[in-house]
C-alpha cells in the first residue's frame, strides 16, 4: 500500500484475479445505501428514516480501529465489514448510539435497525449473555464507540441530519411490521450496495426482469394456445367460466379475496389470472404465490415458468448459512423477481424474522398481490399473529391477499367462550359468484366411508386391496406408513408398476416421478402410486381410484381432487377412505382426523359438501388450545408505546416447523453434484443458491446429528452452516434417504 491509500476511508476492498485491491470509499458507500434504502422505504412512505439509517449504519468504521484493522499489516482484510467473528471490529453500535444522541426515545427506532444490521435485529432487553439487547448496546458504557471516532472524521452531510417528519406506521400493534421493513430496505440497500463493489458481473445480473405488463402479455398467449388446444368437456367449459371471473373481478379494489373453487377447477391458472391484471390496474410490483408445502412447491414453480421463464424465483429450502462471511451475505434472497414462488414458512416466518438473511426481502412484499394457496393449511396454533399480520399488509403496505382452495377456513372475527376475541380476517371478498352452484357442477366422485370409523385395517390386507387395481393413488399419513406398503408391494410384484413419493425426496426428484406418473397415465399404462399427502396440493394428477387414509376432512377433498380430475370418466371417480394401522403423527393432524371421526359418524350423505367444511374448520379452530400458542401477539405489542420489542424472543417463538427437529441437507442427485462442486469451489451466489434449493431435504435433527457424527453428511467449507451428502449410500433413486436401506424415522410429516 502506498501513502495515499493509508488515508483513505474504506467500507470494503476487494482484491481481483491479478492481485491489485481495490477501495469502496465509506462516504460513497454510505450515500449509496442511503439512497437505495429510501428508494425501497418511498413504497411505504417511510423514505426519511430509511435514508438515515443508510447514511448513519456504518458510522462506526470511521473510527482508527475499524481502519487499522482493514488495512491491517497482513494485507487488506476483505472480510473486515462482517462483524462477529473474533477480533472484528464493532462498527454498527456506534451509529445506534448516535441516532440516540440526536433523536432521543424516536432515535431507538434507527439504533434497531443500525445496531442490527450484521447480526439481526435484537431485543430490547434479553436474558441472552453477551450483551446482544439493544438497550445494553446503546448504554452509558458504550459510548467510547462513538466517542473513539474524531469530531471531524465524519462529513456534516452524512453526521448532522434532522429528525423524521413521518411517523411510525400501524400503531403499536404494527409498530414490529413497520420497524422490519424498514430494517428490510436498509439490509437489501447495503447488500446491493456491498455487491455493487465486491461482484459488479452479479449485481448487473440483477433486474434483469419483464414488467408485469409484459407477463400478462405472455400469460394471455399461453390461454389463448390453452384454450384453443383444449377438448370441449364440461369441466373445461366450467375452468373457462372460473377463468372468467377471476379476470372480470381483478378490478375490483385492493384488499383480501376469497377464490373458492373445488379441485380440479384450475385455481393456479385463474388466480395468476387474477393477481396480473389486479396488479396492472393497481399499479402492484409483483405477485407473491405461497403454498403450504415445500414439497408440493415444484410443479407450480414449473408451470410458472413455463409461461414466465426466467421472471419466476421458486424460494423455499432453509438454506441461509448460519455464520455469515463476505459472500454467503451477498447470497440470500431478496425476492426482486416479479413472480415469487414460496412457502408458508418462508413467507410467514420472514415475517416474524429478525436475522437478516431472512429480512431481506420483506420491502418487496410492499405493494403486491399474495395468493395464499391451500389457504385451510394455515396452522392454528399461530393464527392469530398470522392474521394480525396479514390485515396491517393489506391495511398499511398496498398488499391484496387472494386465499385460493377448495376448502376455504372460517377465518372471520370470532369469540371464543369465555369471551376471549379472535381478530380475523373480515370483510373478504369472493371472487367466485356462487361457489355452491360450482361444486354442484363440478361433482366427479363418490366418497366411501368404513362403517366402522375406529378398527385400523392392517397393511397387508391394504396391499392386496392396492394391487386389485391397475391404476390407483394410495395416500397415508406417514413417510414410514409410505415406505412399508411401497416394501409390500414390491414384494407382491416386480415394482414396475408401483412409484412412491415423499419428503424425503428432494424436489427435482419428486418432480421427475410426478412426470413419469402423468406420462403413464396419459398412456392408460398401469401405474400405483403410493404417497404421503404431498400430492394433496398443487400436483396435477388424475386417477380413477384413490384410497385415503382417515385424515382431516380438509385433507380427503384434497384427495378427492386427484380423482377423475378431467371429469373424463363414464361414472364417478372412485374415493375410498380406510382407516390406518398406525394414527396420524401428534398435533393438528391427529386433532384434524378426531374431529372428521366426530363428523362423519352415523352416516354423512355429502362428505365433500360445503357446510360440512365449515363446521370441520370451526371445530378444528374451536378445539385449537389458542390460536395465539406462545403469546406472540402480546410479545409484539406490550411495550411497543415505548419502542421496546422482543425481535428475537418473537423470531424464536414463531416457527411454523420447530427449528430444533429438522436440518436441511442437499443431496446427491441428478446434476447436484456439478451445483455442489461449483458450491466448494466457488462459493455460494444468489444464482447458485436458487438451483441447489431443489436437492434439499429436511431430516429429523436426531437422524442428522448420526449421520454428521458417522461422516456421511458435512458441512460446507465455503457456507457454514449448509450441509450436503457425502456418503453415495445415502440416498436411493427410488426412495429418496434411506439409512441402512430402512426408512429414515418418521419425525416429520412431509
Amino acid at each position: 500500500m502506498n501513502g495515499k491509500q493509508k488515508n483513505l476511508v474504506l467500507a470494503h476492498v476487494r482484491q481481483d484475479n491479478g492481485g491489485k485491491w481495490h477501495e469502496h470509499l465509506l462516504d460513497e458507500h454510505l450515500l449509496g445505501v442511503a439512497g437505495l434504502a429510501a428508494d425501497f422505504a418511498a413504497d411505504f412512505g417511510s423514505s426519511d428514516w430509511a435514508s438515515i439509517a443508510g447514511l448513519w449504519h456504518d458510522i462506526g468504521k470511521f473510527s482508527m480501529e475499524f481502519q487499522r484493522y482493514i488495512k491491517s499489516a497482513s494485507g487488506y482484510d476483505t472480510e473486515a465489514h462482517i462483524e462477529g467473528a473474533p477480533g472484528r471490529v464493532d462498527h454498527s453500535t456506534a451509529g445506534a448510539i448516535h441516532a440516540i444522541r440526536q433523536f432521543g426515545k424516536h432515535g431507538r427506532i434507527l439504533a434497531y435497525l443500525i445496531a442490527g444490521h450484521h447480526a439481526g435485529l435484537p431485543d430490547w432487553h434479553s436474558a441472552e449473555t453477551g450483551g446482544k439487547a439493544l438497550s445494553i448496546r446503546i448504554g452509558i458504557e458504550q459510548n467510547h464507540l462513538l466517542d473513539r471516532i474524531p469530531a471531524l472524521a465524519i462529513p456534516q452531510e452524512i453526521f448532522a441530519r434532522p429528525k423524521p417528519s413521518t411517523k411510525p406506521i400501524g400503531g403499536a400493534e404494527g409498530l414490529h411490521l413497520w420497524l422490519r421493513m424498514l430494517f428490510s430496505s436498509l439490509v437489501d440497500a447495503d447488500f446491493l450496495d456491498t455487491e455493487k463493489f465486491m461482484n459488479n458481473t452479479q449485481a448487473a445480473a440483477r433486474s434483469r426482469y419483464l414488467g408485469i405488463g409484459d407477463l400478462m402479455d405472455r400469460f394471455d398467449n399461453h390461454m389463448t394456445h390453452l384454450e384453443k388446444n383444449a377438448e370441449n368437456s364440461t369441466v373445461n367449459a366450467i375452468r373457462s367460466d372460473i377463468l372468467r371471473q377471476c379476470r372480470q373481478k381483478a378490478a375490483l379494489t385492493p384488499g383480501l379475496f376469497s377464490l373458492t373453487v373445488p379441485t380440479g377447477g384450475g385455481k393456479t391458472l385463474s388466480g395468476m389470472a387474477f393477481a396480473l391484471q389486479h396488479a396492472i390496474r393497481n399499479k402492484r410490483k409483483r405477485i407473491i404465490y405461497v403454498i403450504p408445502y415445500t414439497s408440493i412447491i415444484e410443479q407450480t414453480a414449473s408451470i410458472f415458468r413455463d409461461i414466465f421463464g426466467d421472471n419466476v424465483v421458486e424460494h423455499h429450502a432453509n438454506l441461509d448459512p448460519e455464520i455469515e462471511n463476505a459472500r454467503s451475505r451477498l447470497a440470500t434472497e431478496n425476492w426482486d423477481a416479479p413472480i415469487i414462488v414460496t412457502t408458508n414458512v418462508q413467507f410467514f416466518e420472514s415475517l416474524f424474522a429478525s436475522r437478516t438473511s431472512r429480512c431481506r426481502k420483506l420491502h418487496n412484499i410492499v405493494n403486491s398481490v399474495v395468493v395464499l394457496d391451500e389457504a385451510q393449511l394455515l396452522p392454528p396454533e399461530f393464527l392469530q399473529p398470522i392474521a394480525d399480520v396479514m390485515n396491517q399488509l393489506v391495511k398499511n403496505y398496498g398488499v391484496t391477499f387472494v386465499l385460493s382452495t377448495a376448502t376455504q377456513p372460517t377465518l372471520g372475527s370470532f369469540t371464543f367462550f369465555g369471551g376471549k376475541p379472535f381478530r380475523g380476517l373480515d370483510k373478504v371478498c369472493e371472487i367466485m359468484d356462487d361457489p355452491d352452484v360450482l361444486y354442484q357442477k363440478l361433482k366427479r366422485v363418490e366418497v366411501s366411508i368404513p362403517t366402522d370409523l375406529r378398527t385400523p385395517s392392517n397393511w397387508e390386507s391394504v396391499a392386496s386391496e392396492l394391487i386389485r387395481h391397475p391404476s390407483v393413488l394410495w395416500i397415508v399419513n406417514r413417510r414410514d406408513d409410505a415406505r412399508e406398503l411401497y416394501r409390500l408391494m414390491t414384494a407382491k410384484e416386480d415394482g414396475k408398476n408401483t412409484l412412491h413419493l415423499s419428503g424425503l425426496m428432494c424436489g427435482e426428484h419428486r418432480s421427475k416421478v410426478i412426470a413419469d406418473i402423468k406420462a403413464r397415465l396419459d398412456r392408460n399404462e398401469p401405474v400405483r402410486v403410493i404417497s404421503t399427502q404431498l400430492v394433496e396440493a398443487g400436483v396435477d394428477i388424475d386417477f380413477p381410484v384413490v384410497y385415503r387414509a382417515l385424515a382431516g376432512l380438509d385433507s380427503i377433498a384434497q384427495a378427492a381432487g386427484r380423482c377423475n380430475r378431467e371429469g373424463k370418466q363414464n361414472a364417478m371417480g372412485q374415493v375410498v377412505i380406510f382407516v390406518p394401522p398406525n394414527p396420524p403423527p401428534p398435533g393438528m393432524l391427529r386433532q384434524a382426523a378426531q374431529i372428521s371421526v366426530s363428523l362423519l359418524s352415523g352416516g354423512v350423505n355429502n362428505v365433500l359438501g360445503r357446510d360440512l367444511s365449515r363446521q370441520f374448520f370451526e371445530h378444528l379452530y374451536v378445539r385449537a388450545p389458542s390460536l395465539d400458542k406462545h403469546g406472540i401477539s402480546d410479545d409484539l405489542t406490550r411495550d411497543a408505546h415505548d419502542c421496546q420489542i422482543q425481535f428475537r424472543t418473537v423470531t424464536k417463538k414463531f416457527q411454523l416447523i420447530d427449528d430444533s427437529t429438522y436440518q436441511p441437507i442437499l443431496v446427491r442427485y441428478c446434476d447436484s453434484d456439478e451445483l455442489l462442486n461449483r458450491l466448494e469451489i466457488d462459493g455460494p451466489h444468489h444464482k447458485l443458491m436458487r438451483k441447489l434449493q431443489r436437492y434439499s431435504v429436511n431430516l429429523p435433527k436426531r437422524l442428522f446429528n448420526q449421520l454428521e457424527k458417522q461422516g456421511d453428511i458435512q458441512e460446507s467449507k465455503k457456507l457454514p452452516g449448509i450441509y450436503f451428502q457425502v456418503c453415495n449410500t445415502l440416498y436411493d433413486d427410488l426412495l429418496g434417504v434411506v439409512i441402512d436401506g430402512n426408512v429414515a424415522p418418521d419425525e416429520l410429516v412431509i
